[in-house]
């Protein structure tokens, strides 16, 4: 079923089709969840939530081509984990600006991302506090702007800002630290093996 018959089913509400677009696009959305939350069984409720919402608000969207229904999809997803962090007052446990550490700058050497596998950079995201990782996730992977991410989490815009400054900070460090500990060959003859590189995700992180 291409994607275009798969959304004017579910929008009849054809139990079949709204079955498929589970199996299509549930191990893409849970990884989602599981990148803003990083708890195995909140990721699977956000999941599930997120998929009510989906079947129960599917005439809202309109197929605008390849890749539109992804993209409605992760937008509903997003929109699930965001109401979840507000609800259970999440958002209370950003670190406002003043209070950010200056401790860690940002290399000026743009860190190696093709070599680092794609599990080890999703690792390093998760170990980020939930104030710099959602910020980071809504900025590089939503792709928005700092005025938009300050509307989603009701926070300043340089607020969210200075938490990316600090996510790239961070993530920089655990890269260096990790390409430190294993020589490039050895990472590059691991990838050649089939590991998922992050860079085939198609996300560009400037560290810079």
């Amino acid at each position: 079923m291409s994607e275009a018959e798969l959304s004017e089913q579910c929008q009849k509400k054809n139990k079949y089709a709204q079955n498929q677009l589970y199996k299509q696009y549930a191990g893409i959305l849970f990884a989602l969840c599981i990148r803003y939350i990083g708890h195995n069984e909140t990721a699977k409720d956000l999941l599930h939530d997120g998929f009510l919402k989906i079947y129960t608000s599917f005439d809202q969207f309109s197929y605008r081509g390849e890749g539109s229904l992804k993209a409605w999809l992760c937008r509903v997803m997003v929109n699930t984990i965001l109401e979840y962090l507000r609800r259970n007052e999440k958002t209370k446990n950003f670190i406002p600006m003043d209070e950010i550490p200056e401790s860690q700058d940002i290399p000026e050497e743009r860190p190696p991302l093709a070599l680092i596998p794609q599990e080890v950079i999703m690792k390093f995201i998760m170990e980020l506090p939930i104030g710099y990782r959602t910020v980071f996730n809504l900025y590089t992977f939503e792709e928005k702007s700092h005025k938009e991410i300050a509307q989603l989490l009701g926070i300043n815009e340089k607020s969210s800002s200075s938490q990316l400054y600090r996510a790239k900070s961070f993530l920089s460090k655990k890269i260096k630290e990790y390409l430190n500990k294993y020589e490039y060959e050895n990472i590059e003859n691991e990838n050649k093996g089939g590991r998922t590189m992050f860079a085939d995700m198609g996300i560009c992180i400037d560290f810079m």
